[in-house]
């Protein structure tokens, strides 16, 4: 079967390297198309390469860190093209798959111009064509297109939102295999100097959460009805651009074109009427539900389940009735 290639984001656990989910959907997803390889950037790990053989990563190809971390983002790039390079001995990978974030996707936008390739970036579902050849799913302009694409001219790279898939394990050897890369100097423009871990809310990353609850303009400045029903269902919390332009809720928390996307199993807008510019960053989540006072809001065009009220009665008492049955379950 082809190599896919899948570049692993760990994310810091209390010190430890962990797995993100991205990484674990993109393993998924690979399985879907040949042979998924992982590539970690770092020493290894016995956990991280535990997990990454549980699901499904056939090989690990592990990167000393010295000229790759303390730089941004074009030494990644260098080596995932040097990995295409040697997979092209053997007829090539069949794909590089990259989460779609800011960071993948600068990632795949210079792999693609080193290695003379093609470039998919959010897409939604990954699937082979009748050829065999990786076809994607991308919702386009705000959501109101749907746009089945290939690429047509070397390596597919593809970016993959978040939440596309569902992790499966499905174990597999796991070949651990050293891999040197040799970055130029002109990969290595811009170093990090200092980074430090951005304050913990407890909460899940909006990007990667699968239950996402925003507020918006009705929240009128209080977002702890908002706050509180996300905490019960472990979900991350966003905002409107107008909530965020007011002051009510920081900008890092912004679902929109002008903000974060995302794409969750579920999302509920609290007080939010549905403008394009909030749409836009939303329209992909798999069921959407709404509760604002105004029954003609634009938002329950495009709702799965609508409530009309106000969402400081109805947000807590949805929390009491959720924590209720919980208790009831024990």
């Amino acid at each position: 079967m082809p190599e896919v290639l899948v570049l692993v984001d760990l994310v810091d656990d209390g010190g430890a390297r962990k797995v993100g989910k991205p990484a674990l959907e993109l393993l998924t997803i690979a399985r879907r198309l040949g042979e998924p390889s992982a590539v970690v950037v770092g020493p290894p790990d016995a956990d991280v390469a535990e997990t990454l053989k549980r699901y499904g990563a056939a090989r690990i190809y592990t990167v000393p860190d010295t000229d790759v971390s303390g730089y941004l983002v074009a030494p990644k790039a260098e080596l995932l093209a040097q990995l295409v390079d040697r997979a092209g001995q053997e007829g090539g990978p069949a794909a590089v798959l990259l989460p779609s974030t800011g960071e993948g996707k600068e990632i795949a936008g210079r792999l693609a111009v080193k290695t003379g390739s093609g470039l998919i970036t959010d897409a939604v579902d990954v699937t082979r064509d009748d050829d065999g050849t990786p076809m994607t799913t991308q919702s386009v302009f705000a959501g109101n297109f749907t746009v089945r694409a290939k690429v047509t001219r070397g390596t597919p790279v593809i970016a993959v939102k978040p939440n596309s898939a569902t992790p499966e394990e499905a174990w597999a050897e796991g070949v651990v295999e050293e891999f040197t890369v040799t970055v130029p100097d002109a990969a290595k423009g811009a170093r990090i100097t200092a980074s430090q871990p951005r304050q913990s809310s407890g909460r899940p990353e909006l990007t990667e959460a699968a239950i996402v609850v925003s507020g918006g303009r009705g929240t009128g400045g209080d977002f702890e009805p908002v706050e509180r029903f996300a905490d019960q269902l472990g979900a991350a919390v966003g905002a409107s651009r107008a909530a965020v332009d007011a002051g009510w809720y920081p900008h890092s928390c912004q679902v929109g074109q002008t903000g974060k996307t995302v794409s969750p199993q579920l999302y509920v807008a609290g007080g939010i009427s549905g403008a394009i510019q909030h749409r836009a960053g939303m329209q992909t989540s798999k069921t959407i539900v709404a509760v604002n006072k105004d029954p003609e809001a634009p938002v329950f065009d495009l709702v799965d389940f609508g409530v009309v009220g106000d969402l400081h009665t109805v947000l807590p008492a949805a929390t009491e009735q959720i924590s209720a049955r919980r208790h009831h379950a024990g």
